[in-house]
């Protein structure tokens, strides 16, 4: 005779009906989640690459190894004494004639400051040369009409030579920190004088020439003193 089934009691049922409920809530959460991350833009990306087109798969297909019959194998050609190959001949001087160097004034005006000075060189041969750029050769000279107001070599320290390669077409700059010029005449007899004579403002007109070694500059520039 079957027994009659028991019955469970009300609080078995409210934990049945909650254990439910929080299994719908976890795949709601996980839905939610997965638009929000967007965990297929992987996916989107890989859909961006171009499938490949059958020309393609046969040629990945007959990319496969190929064990060549011997043959097939061609052997390789032996060096010939004697084949090594040459360096290329060391760079020369620079001939002065393909060397542009043109001064360099870091203004027009100049109210109180001192004048900063530089200077441009171009290689416009058709080679790479060497020159030496060192403060050794670099000589500014500033001029009003006929009278020589400062030349940079009548009080320089320690002049240096630096040696460079110049290719063909190249151009250089004077950087910072930049040569200046402190609106004062100079002499080699008063470089240690604080009271030299100082140029005169009130607008006028200065000039600025170049010469690197050999190379003088193309031309000069004119600045003006307030």
């Amino acid at each position: 005779m079957e027994q009659p089934r028991r019955r469970h009691s009300p609080a078995v049922y409210r934990r049945r009906r909650l254990v439910l409920l929080f299994g719908v809530l976890v795949v709601i959460a996980a839905v939610v989640w997965a638009v929000i991350a967007q965990p297929w833009n992987g996916l989107v990306a890989a859909l961006a690459q171009p499938e490949p087109t059958p020309t393609q798969v046969a040629d990945d297909e007959a990319a496969s190894p190929v064990t060549p019959s011997p043959a097939a194998t061609t052997p390789a050609a032996t060096p010939t004494p004697g084949a090594t190959p040459t360096a290329p001949p060391a760079p020369q001087a620079c001939d002065p004639d393909v060397i542009e160097l043109l001064p360099v004034v870091h203004g027009e005006t100049f109210e109180t400051k001192p004048v900063t000075l530089g200077m441009k060189l171009t290689n416009t041969g058709s080679v790479d040369c060497i020159l030496d750029v060192g403060t050794s050769k670099q000589r500014f000279t500033i001029t009003s009409g006929q009278d020589t107001w400062w030349r940079s070599t009548d009080c320089q320290s320690e002049p240096s030579d630096y040696v460079v390669t110049l290719t063909a077409g190249q151009t250089v700059e004077s950087a910072e920190p930049y040569l200046t010029w402190d609106r004062t005449r100079s002499d080699p007899s008063t470089c240690a004088n604080p009271s030299r004579p100082r140029a005169p403002g009130g607008g006028a007109a200065y000039n600025l020439a170049v010469e690197l070694g050999d190379v003088k500059g193309a031309r000069q520039v004119q600045f003006y003193l307030r």
